[in-house]
């Protein structure tokens, strides 16, 4: 075993177990194939699944095809066809969906899951709603504790984010946050999950690979 399968191994591990400790249900897998087979047992034909907006689930893990393989409907309201009322109708069903799928956007290394959002739908559908949440979560996006969580938001996600989807605020030109008043700012809902909602069951998948952003 390598010295980089050693450590990502060891921090995934440790991860799992501060999951488990805040009562989520947690695992860890080295490699993404073995995740995604995990995560598709999840998935029965018929049911209703949400896409969170994740470009770990949908471009480099080939998710929604795999998922729509399996006979289930998507709920993907990243689809550029869709006219903005589509859309909307499509988060509000993502909030009473059978699965959810989803990332986050920093994981620490108390069990915490840190996201940000612009809408919100993704952190509501995260806490409370859907009869099951799956989070698959990249070995890159664990961090120390709450603050290096709220640090990779601003280096990392925001930027990355905000260049996505062609907005043209200041984080995209400088590659950080500034804290921006802009009308067109994506940063609005912050949302630290430290134990595992009451009502909602949780998986969180943690992969031993770099994955998203």
């Amino acid at each position: 075993m390598s010295i980089d399968q050693w450590h990502r191994d060891t921090l995934g591990q440790r991860v799992v177990q501060a999951l488990k400790k805040n009562q989520f249900d947690a695992v860890y897998f080295p490699t993404r194939e073995e995740a995604v087979e995990h995560v598709l047992s999840f998935i029965s034909p018929g049911a209703q699944v949400g896409f969170g907006g994740s470009m770990t689930l949908t471009k480099e893990l080939n998710l929604a095809e795999q998922v729509k393989a399996k006979g289930a409907d998507l709920l993907i309201h990243g689809d550029p066809k869709l006219s903005p009322e589509e859309k909307m109708e499509i988060m509000r069903k993502q909030q009473v969906c059978d699965v959810f799928l989803t990332s986050t956007n920093a994981l620490t290394l108390d069990g915490y899951l840190v996201n940000i959002d612009g809408v919100g739908n993704r952190v509501a559908a995260m806490t409370f709603g859907p009869k099951k949440v799956v989070v698959v979560v990249g070995i890159n996006k664990i961090c120390k504790d709450v603050n290096a969580a709220f640090e990779r938001l601003q280096t990392i996600v925001s930027p990355k984010n905000n260049k996505r989807l062609n907005y043209t605020n200041p984080c995209t030109i400088t590659g950080v946050c500034s804290e921006c008043q802009s009308s067109t700012r994506i940063c609005r809902i912050y949302s630290v999950i430290k134990k595992k909602p009451m009502l909602t069951d949780i998986t969180v998948v943690v992969v031993g690979e770099e994955l998203g952003y």
